[in-house]
């Protein structure tokens, strides 16, 4: 029997083409203090980044690799969910990409969890 996770992610594709949209969900059991969760995406071999799309329900623009939501925000909600999509093409057949979250206390990772996936060709 597996211990549940402090905070995990996950997301709905395992892979993506350019331009498509992915979604994501992150789940907070964590039961400490903490100041705010962070989302942030990485391209392997790249600079480009994922554009966060939506944010539990709400449209937003935010062109930044990193999403950070502030515990306050969450509204005692314990799941987050989001949309992003990339305009990343990749050289080869695929990109590896991950996705990893953190909860933030006092400017420190207290937990944190990554789910990855591919972009490829459209």
């Amino acid at each position: 029997m597996s211990a549940q996770k402090d905070v995990s992610i996950s997301l709905a594709e395992s892979s993506i083409a350019t331009g498509n949209v992915l979604h994501g969900t992150v789940v907070i059991n964590y039961s400490g203090r903490f100041d705010s969760v962070v989302v942030n995406s990485q391209i392997e071999n790249s600079s480009d980044v994922f554009s966060y799309t939506s944010l539990n329900g709400k449209n937003i623009k935010y062109p930044y690799a990193r999403l950070s939501i502030f515990k306050s925000e969450l509204a005692g909600r314990n799941t987050i969910e989001f949309t992003a999509t990339t305009s990343h093409v990749p050289a080869g057949e695929y990109t590896s990409a991950k996705f990893r979250v953190s909860i933030i206390q006092e400017h420190k990772e207290v937990v944190s969890d990554i789910a990855y996936l591919r972009i490829v060709k459209a």
